[in-house]
């Protein structure tokens, strides 16, 4: 396990009611059965809106996550370089409470 997904893994562990899961065959953590956060190509990928979304985006090398690699990304999922590590905690809580917020729907 890289030191990478071993942080990725802390982050979303310490996140209440979180749970860890699968999301195109990437490991990612879940609320409710909804994914907010997930692991790819050693960074971490998050769930975002609003102003936090651009923050994350503004990111030097952080980019719309398109797993399929086929130049479709998901327009609310914003890869984060590890470079940025010290912002994932954050944007961690922020994807969980929007994620958490759309399943009350």
């Amino acid at each position: 396990m890289t030191e990478e997904q071993e942080f990725y893994i802390s982050i979303g562990q310490n996140i209440k009611d979180s749970e860890q899961s699968q999301m195109f065959g990437k490991p990612c953590f879940k609320i409710n059965g909804k994914a907010f956060c997930c692991f790819f190509q050693n960074e971490m990928v998050f769930k975002l809106t609003g102003e936090t979304h651009n923050e994350a985006l503004s990111l030097d090398a952080s980019q719309l996550f398109d797993p399929s690699g086929k130049k479709r990304p998901m327009k609310e999922w914003v890869q984060v370089s590890y470079h940025y590590k010290d912002n994932w905690k954050e944007f961690a809580k922020s994807a969980f409470e929007y994620v958490s917020g759309i399943s009350k729907k």
